[in-house]
């Protein structure tokens, strides 16, 4: 396995999984972001679900290849989503949250797809 892909591996995984944890403990800046942003507080608790998902496909997929395609697969369009959101709301200072997050989901798409 190649060092790269596992090191970007885990590190998709640790941010996505401190994300979901940025959303279950509901941070004051995160639930005035999601009204700026015009989600729903509601949703915080299944965006954090699929966030805590994709982290931990990333980590299980370590030993089963197929599902860390998978769970980056899946982390990729949760992050472009959370990009079109922020750009949607014109809360253009605030691209630099996810677009991090997005870039480590997709580099460890593309190396597990290459690996």
């Amino acid at each position: 396995m190649d060092i790269a892909y596992v090191v970007t591996t885990v590190l998709a995984a640790a941010a996505a999984l401190l994300a979901a944890g940025i959303d279950v403990v509901r941070a004051e800046w995160v639930r005035t972001n999601m009204r700026a942003y015009g989600v729903p507080q509601s949703w915080l608790t299944p965006l954090a679900v699929v966030k805590a998902v994709g982290g931990a496909g990333l980590l299980v997929g370590l030993a089963v290849p197929p599902i860390a395609v998978a769970a980056a697969a899946g982390l990729v369009g949760y992050f472009v989503g959370a990009v079109v959101t922020v750009v949607r709301a014109r809360q253009y200072t605030h691209i630099g949250y996810p677009l991090p997050y997005l870039a480590l989901a997709a580099a460890s798409l593309g190396l597990s797809v290459a690996a």
